[in-house]
């Protein structure tokens, strides 16, 4: 990636954190050449928070996608900050390193409320409330959780990570049709993700849309072949659809995947039932 000022002109010694979404102890830490320039390698697949910050300029966040195979380009301009603005956006960015120091030990309230510290210092930082929401996910304050992911989203409403969140808030919470959109959205920014597919899929079958939830369910297999939970939904919706042949297929996969998997018995026993209604499958 590359820094420069508002004119263009390359910044050195920006420091540039990068922090997995997924897992707070993937984070790394890199400063820009005189150039502007930095690199890091061997990011495994995913999104990534990288925080831009350089005395006397205003802290940035960026929500970042890494590929496998594909190199990630950054441009990014950091702007001047006044000197008292400064040093409070500074202790709010130590705060921010702090919880996720937390967080990565699994103290979530102790990272909690050093988030909620940071957010007083500076409240336009979506990547503070993000992870506030996360903390509160891991307390199973799902209302708590879903304030904040909504609060994140206001400052940075075309996030992947966001909306797949707030979607799975929504259906932990029974709101079905606004976990429907917020999933639709990530998926208009993803379409990578076996997880989101799968989450879009239950939401759709609470709200009766079977065949969707179908297609949504093919999806993830497609792209994680060795999803479990996806095989089972798809025999149910099988069944449904007295698809008999793709049900067992589907049912006798999960059950491969799967053996300990308290649904193995129920499965066990549509299958049986399956297989009385079709005697020339195995």
């Amino acid at each position: 990636g590359r820094v420069t000022d508002k004119n263009g002109q390359p910044l050195a010694g920006v420091a540039v954190n990068i922090i997995s979404t997924k897992m707070a102890t993937r984070h790394f830490e890199r400063k820009t050449d005189k150039n502007g320039k930095f690199v890091q390698i061997g990011l495994w697949p995913g999104y990534y928070q990288v925080i831009f910050k350089k005395d006397g300029y205003l802290p940035i966040t960026k929500e970042v996608k890494v590929s496998i195979g594909e190199a990630t380009r950054l441009e990014v301009k950091l702007e001047k900050a006044e000197k008292a603005l400064e040093k409070m956006l500074s202790k709010a960015d130590q705060l921010f390193l702090k919880g996720n120091k937390l967080y990565a030990e699994n103290k979530f309230e102790e990272a909690a409320s050093t988030f909620q510290k940071a957010i007083s210092l500076n409240n336009t930082q979506w990547g503070y409330y993000f992870n506030l929401g996360l903390c509160y996910k891991k307390m199973g304050q799902s209302t708590q959780s879903l304030e904040a992911f909504r609060k994140s989203l206001e400052l940075n409403p075309d996030s992947f990570v966001i909306n797949k969140e707030l979607g799975e808030a929504l259906a932990k919470l029974g709101q079905y049709p606004e976990a429907e959109k917020h999933y639709q959205k990530a998926l208009e920014l993803n379409q990578d993700d076996p997880d989101v597919y799968y989450n879009y899929g239950v939401v759709l079958i609470n709200l009766g849309k079977s065949q969707e939830a179908l297609a949504a369910f093919q999806k993830t297999i497609q792209l994680k072949p060795d999803y479990p939970d996806a095989y089972y939904q798809l025999g149910t919706l099988y069944i449904g659809q007295n698809k008999i042949q793709e049900a067992i297929d589907s049912l006798n996969k999960f059950i491969e995947l799967a053996p300990n998997d308290p649904r193995v018995k129920t499965a066990q026993q549509l299958l049986n039932y399956l297989k009385k209604q079709s005697p020339s499958s195995d």
